[in-house]
């Protein structure tokens, strides 16, 4: 450990090249965050099966690339796909959960995570997954930094995604439905806002950033069935970061995590990388604790 963390000191190239990739990966989580926090603000809901969407669109581009679509076309029927299946879990399953008791919603969509990781076993098989994009990469700095097409791609992607959903929410007539039920969902009844489509529209957006967010995973790293849990964590961590309804505050905070993800994993050697998220998010919960109390100290 004491020897990488040298080596990133020593070779400033090298440094940011690690730093770099890790930003460029940071998109994707702030992808899957985006949905999260729609969820969480509109709904009132901590998706646990947040992670195993993003795994079941990754699988779904994989499954239309190895069917001749070219990878970066399958983003998009990956996307539309999944929302179909936000959808139908809506209307199903999370319907069910919405106003209930937090508790409540954690233990029904830990449920749904499970079921979804089963199936995809036995659709798709316990082997790990990529998608060869054949976009190589870039070399900067006499070769010192080397970045792949594909994670350029997706940065710009996710984006513009973001983008797109700031606009969404701020002009289109849904969008503005949407802000309205997070502030208040009686009050938007009240004054006509079907707010059941407002919950199933919002929960199929969900579902299609994460649909997209798995396809550009599967192609610039690799997915399993078994992988979902450290995306939920991500997103559950980046949206505690940022906020509930905080676009940029999302984007800033996975880029951050992706970053400091890749140090970690390159100090303290791959295996601990997932560790490593796991007890950022104790510790940023810790804190966040810590601090109110103090807030409520000083104010009593």
């Amino acid at each position: 450990m004491i020897d990488n963390l040298l080596l990133l000191v020593q070779n400033p190239s090298f440094a940011l090249d690690v730093v770099l990739n890790g930003l460029l990966v940071g998109a994707i989580f702030a992808l899957a965050a985006y949905g999260m926090s729609l969820v969480w603000g509109v709904l009132n809901i901590v998706n646990i099966v947040q992670g195993e969407l993003v795994v079941l669109g990754g699988f779904i581009a994989f499954a239309l690339a190895s069917h001749g679509v070219p990878p970066l076309a399958a983003l998009p029927l990956s996307a539309a796909l999944m929302f179909c299946v936000g959808w139908l879990l809506y209307r199903v399953v999370v319907f069910r959960v919405v106003d209930k008791d937090l508790f409540i919603s954690i233990l029904a969509t830990f449920g749904l995570s499970i079921l979804i990781q089963q199936l995809m076993n036995m659709v798709f098989g316990s082997d790990v997954r990529s998608i060869d994009t054949g976009l190589g990469s870039i070399h900067m700095l006499d070769g010192a930094v080397t970045l792949a097409w594909i994670k350029i791609i997706a940065f710009v992607l996710a984006l513009a995604a973001g983008a797109a959903l700031w606009l969404f929410l701020r002009h289109a007539r849904m969008g503005q439905a949407i802000r309205a039920t997070a502030q208040n969902a009686r009050a938007a009844h009240v004054l006509g806002i079907d707010t059941d489509r407002v919950y199933v529209v919002t929960y199929g957006i969900n579902a299609a950033l994460c649909g997209a967010a798995g396809s550009l995973a599967v192609m610039a790293w690799t997915i399993h069935p078994y992988i979902g849990l450290p995306y939920t964590v991500r997103s559950f961590l980046i949206v505690v970061v940022a906020g509930l309804g905080n676009v940029a505050g999302v984007v800033a905070a996975g880029l951050g995590l992706g970053a400091v993800e890749n140090v970690a994993g390159f100090v303290l050697g791959a295996e601990y990388q997932i560790a490593f998220v796991f007890a950022l998010m104790v510790a940023i919960l810790v804190w966040r604790n810590l601090r109110a109390a103090r807030s409520r100290s000083y104010l009593s």
